[in-house]
Protein backbone atom coordinates (compact mmCIF):
# COMPACT_ATOMS: atom_id res chain seq x y z
CA UNK A 1 0.00 0.00 0.00
CA UNK A 2 1.47 3.05 -0.72
CA UNK A 3 2.07 5.57 2.14
CA UNK A 4 0.61 9.41 2.04
CA UNK A 5 2.59 11.83 3.35
CA UNK A 6 1.91 15.22 4.40
CA UNK A 7 2.14 18.76 2.14
CA UNK A 8 3.55 21.94 3.59
CA UNK A 9 3.24 26.00 2.27
CA UNK A 10 5.83 27.49 0.76
CA UNK A 11 7.80 29.13 3.74
CA UNK A 12 8.82 33.11 3.77
CA UNK A 13 12.16 32.37 4.06
CA UNK A 14 13.79 30.24 1.74
CA UNK A 15 14.97 26.28 3.36
CA UNK A 16 16.72 23.85 1.00
CA UNK A 17 16.85 20.76 1.79
CA UNK A 18 19.68 18.24 0.53
CA UNK A 19 19.06 14.54 1.42
CA UNK A 20 22.90 12.27 1.25
CA UNK A 21 22.76 9.07 0.23
CA UNK A 22 24.87 6.15 -0.51
CA UNK A 23 26.60 2.57 -0.19
CA UNK A 24 28.59 1.95 3.24
CA UNK A 25 32.19 3.37 3.71
CA UNK A 26 31.47 5.86 0.69
CA UNK A 27 32.22 9.21 2.37
CA UNK A 28 28.91 10.52 3.21
CA UNK A 29 29.45 11.80 6.39
CA UNK A 30 32.77 12.81 5.83
CA UNK A 31 31.57 15.09 2.22
CA UNK A 32 28.91 16.76 4.59
CA UNK A 33 31.18 17.85 6.74
CA UNK A 34 34.40 19.07 4.40
CA UNK A 35 31.42 21.34 2.80
CA UNK A 36 29.89 22.58 5.93
CA UNK A 37 33.04 23.41 8.01
CA UNK A 38 36.08 22.91 5.32
CA UNK A 39 37.68 20.06 7.74
CA UNK A 40 38.33 16.29 7.12
CA UNK A 41 37.81 14.15 10.11
CA UNK A 42 38.78 10.52 8.44
CA UNK A 43 37.27 8.44 11.40
CA UNK A 44 33.47 8.33 12.22
CA UNK A 45 31.46 6.47 14.34
CA UNK A 46 28.75 4.73 12.85
CA UNK A 47 26.17 7.05 11.02
CA UNK A 48 22.19 6.88 12.79
CA UNK A 49 21.32 9.78 10.19
CA UNK A 50 22.01 13.24 11.69
CA UNK A 51 20.33 16.37 10.59
CA UNK A 52 22.88 19.15 10.29
CA UNK A 53 21.47 23.09 9.56
CA UNK A 54 23.89 26.05 8.15
CA UNK A 55 23.10 29.29 6.95
CA UNK A 56 24.69 30.10 3.60
CA UNK A 57 24.42 33.16 1.22
CA UNK A 58 23.35 31.36 -2.43
CA UNK A 59 23.22 34.26 -5.38
CA UNK A 60 22.90 37.07 -3.07
CA UNK A 61 20.19 35.49 -0.99
CA UNK A 62 20.34 34.11 2.68
CA UNK A 63 19.09 30.72 2.67
CA UNK A 64 18.79 28.05 5.67
CA UNK A 65 20.25 25.17 4.49
CA UNK A 66 19.38 21.86 5.85
CA UNK A 67 21.62 18.39 4.95
CA UNK A 68 20.44 15.35 5.86
CA UNK A 69 22.87 12.23 6.65
CA UNK A 70 21.42 8.88 6.19
CA UNK A 71 22.51 5.47 6.72
CA UNK A 72 24.04 3.27 4.09
CA UNK A 73 21.95 2.08 1.06
CA UNK A 74 22.62 -1.78 0.22
CA UNK A 75 21.62 -4.03 -2.49
CA UNK A 76 19.67 -7.24 -2.01
CA UNK A 77 21.06 -10.04 -2.19
CA UNK A 78 22.07 -11.25 -5.59
CA UNK A 79 20.07 -8.28 -7.02
CA UNK A 80 19.59 -5.00 -8.27
CA UNK A 81 17.01 -4.08 -6.10
CA UNK A 82 18.08 -2.22 -2.85
CA UNK A 83 17.60 -2.16 1.07
CA UNK A 84 15.62 0.89 2.50
CA UNK A 85 14.69 1.60 6.11
CA UNK A 86 11.62 3.92 6.32
CA UNK A 87 14.27 6.39 7.81
CA UNK A 88 15.46 6.88 4.50
CA UNK A 89 12.38 6.69 2.59
CA UNK A 90 11.04 9.34 5.02
CA UNK A 91 14.13 11.45 4.25
CA UNK A 92 14.21 11.40 0.64
CA UNK A 93 10.19 12.40 0.79
CA UNK A 94 11.01 15.06 2.80
CA UNK A 95 14.09 16.89 0.62
CA UNK A 96 14.28 18.91 -2.22
CA UNK A 97 17.98 18.02 -3.40
CA UNK A 98 19.53 14.85 -3.56
CA UNK A 99 23.64 13.58 -3.34
CA UNK A 100 24.14 10.34 -4.62
CA UNK A 101 27.36 9.16 -3.55
CA UNK A 102 29.51 6.30 -4.11
CA UNK A 103 33.15 5.20 -4.10
CA UNK A 104 36.09 5.30 -7.17
CA UNK A 105 37.44 2.33 -5.11
CA UNK A 106 34.36 0.44 -4.39
CA UNK A 107 32.23 -1.28 -8.19
CA UNK A 108 29.43 -2.57 -5.84
CA UNK A 109 28.79 0.85 -4.58
CA UNK A 110 28.39 2.34 -7.78
CA UNK A 111 25.96 -0.27 -8.37
CA UNK A 112 23.64 0.56 -5.68
CA UNK A 113 22.87 4.48 -7.41
CA UNK A 114 20.92 3.28 -10.20
CA UNK A 115 18.48 1.17 -8.39
CA UNK A 116 18.54 4.17 -5.35
CA UNK A 117 17.25 6.60 -8.05
CA UNK A 118 14.90 3.72 -9.51
CA UNK A 119 13.34 3.92 -5.78
CA UNK A 120 13.29 7.57 -5.77
CA UNK A 121 11.14 8.25 -8.70
CA UNK A 122 8.65 5.42 -7.08
CA UNK A 123 8.45 8.16 -4.52
CA UNK A 124 8.35 11.01 -6.99
CA UNK A 125 6.90 9.93 -10.01
CA UNK A 126 6.40 13.50 -11.58
CA UNK A 127 9.02 15.40 -9.56
CA UNK A 128 11.74 17.64 -11.26
CA UNK A 129 15.01 16.08 -9.04
CA UNK A 130 17.76 18.10 -8.85
CA UNK A 131 20.48 15.34 -8.35
CA UNK A 132 24.17 16.05 -7.66
CA UNK A 133 26.69 12.61 -8.19
CA UNK A 134 29.81 11.92 -6.22
CA UNK A 135 32.46 9.59 -6.84
CA UNK A 136 34.08 10.14 -3.34
CA UNK A 137 37.91 9.21 -2.64
CA UNK A 138 39.49 10.62 -6.20
CA UNK A 139 42.90 10.43 -4.63
CA UNK A 140 42.84 6.61 -4.09
CA UNK A 141 43.40 5.96 -7.87
CA UNK A 142 45.29 3.45 -8.01
CA UNK A 143 42.52 1.38 -6.47
CA UNK A 144 40.28 2.88 -8.82
CA UNK A 145 37.50 0.23 -9.76
CA UNK A 146 35.24 2.87 -11.43
CA UNK A 147 36.24 5.17 -14.33
CA UNK A 148 35.17 8.61 -14.92
CA UNK A 149 33.71 8.10 -18.41
CA UNK A 150 31.18 5.52 -16.04
CA UNK A 151 30.78 7.80 -13.68
CA UNK A 152 29.70 10.78 -16.17
CA UNK A 153 26.91 8.18 -18.04
CA UNK A 154 25.51 7.31 -15.24
CA UNK A 155 24.97 10.68 -14.20
CA UNK A 156 23.91 11.67 -18.16
CA UNK A 157 21.60 8.49 -17.83
CA UNK A 158 20.27 10.02 -14.00
CA UNK A 159 19.47 13.77 -15.45
CA UNK A 160 22.35 14.71 -12.94
CA UNK A 161 25.42 16.43 -12.42
CA UNK A 162 28.79 14.45 -11.80
CA UNK A 163 31.72 15.49 -9.51
CA UNK A 164 34.66 13.17 -8.86
CA UNK A 165 35.89 14.58 -5.64
CA UNK A 166 38.24 13.28 -2.76
CA UNK A 167 36.53 14.32 0.86
CA UNK A 168 40.37 13.86 1.95
CA UNK A 169 41.76 16.22 0.01
CA UNK A 170 39.95 18.05 -2.39
CA UNK A 171 37.96 21.31 -0.33
CA UNK A 172 36.96 23.09 -3.16
CA UNK A 173 35.66 20.57 -5.40
CA UNK A 174 33.52 19.46 -2.16
CA UNK A 175 32.39 22.60 -2.20
CA UNK A 176 31.92 23.89 -5.53
CA UNK A 177 29.80 20.43 -6.02
CA UNK A 178 27.35 21.25 -3.29
CA UNK A 179 26.94 25.34 -4.00
CA UNK A 180 25.84 24.09 -7.66
CA UNK A 181 23.26 21.50 -6.42
CA UNK A 182 22.28 24.30 -3.74
CA UNK A 183 21.63 26.86 -6.26
CA UNK A 184 19.67 24.73 -9.03
CA UNK A 185 17.53 23.85 -5.98
CA UNK A 186 17.13 27.47 -5.17
CA UNK A 187 15.95 28.35 -8.10
CA UNK A 188 13.62 25.21 -8.10
CA UNK A 189 12.00 26.85 -4.95
CA UNK A 190 12.09 30.19 -6.12
CA UNK A 191 9.48 29.36 -9.12
CA UNK A 192 7.40 27.47 -6.90
CA UNK A 193 4.86 30.98 -6.64
CA UNK A 194 2.87 30.10 -3.55
CA UNK A 195 2.41 26.35 -4.78
CA UNK A 196 2.30 24.00 -2.18
CA UNK A 197 5.74 22.45 -1.64
CA UNK A 198 6.00 18.89 -0.47
CA UNK A 199 7.75 17.91 2.36
CA UNK A 200 8.25 16.40 6.15
CA UNK A 201 9.12 18.07 9.51
CA UNK A 202 11.94 15.83 10.76
CA UNK A 203 13.33 15.64 13.98
CA UNK A 204 15.06 19.11 14.66
CA UNK A 205 18.52 18.71 16.47
CA UNK A 206 19.22 20.96 19.32
CA UNK A 207 20.39 23.90 18.11
CA UNK A 208 21.67 23.44 14.11
CA UNK A 209 24.14 20.40 14.72
CA UNK A 210 27.55 22.35 14.27
CA UNK A 211 27.74 21.39 17.99
CA UNK A 212 27.65 17.75 16.86
CA UNK A 213 30.37 18.66 13.70
CA UNK A 214 33.00 20.31 16.37
CA UNK A 215 32.34 17.34 18.89
CA UNK A 216 33.46 15.28 16.27
CA UNK A 217 36.06 17.67 15.04
CA UNK A 218 37.71 18.03 18.30
CA UNK A 219 37.95 14.28 19.19
CA UNK A 220 39.50 13.91 15.93
CA UNK A 221 42.21 16.55 17.42
CA UNK A 222 42.75 14.72 20.60
CA UNK A 223 43.19 11.37 18.47
CA UNK A 224 46.75 11.90 16.80
CA UNK A 225 47.93 8.49 17.44
CA UNK A 226 44.75 6.99 15.84
CA UNK A 227 45.21 5.72 12.40
CA UNK A 228 42.24 7.20 9.76
CA UNK A 229 41.41 4.21 7.70
CA UNK A 230 37.98 5.35 6.24
CA UNK A 231 36.87 8.51 4.41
Amino acid sequence: MAREYPVLDCVPNKIIKLVVLGGSSVGKTALVVRFLTKRFIGDYEANTGALYSRKFTIDGEQISLQVQDTPFVSLEDDTDSICCQEQINRSIYWADGFVFVYSITDYESYRVIRPLHQHIRKIHPNANIPLLLMANKGDLLRARQVSSKEGLQLASELGGTYYEVSARENCEGVHEAFQQLCQEVSRMIGSCNGEKRRGLHLVRPKSPNMQDLKRRLKQALTSKGKSATTL
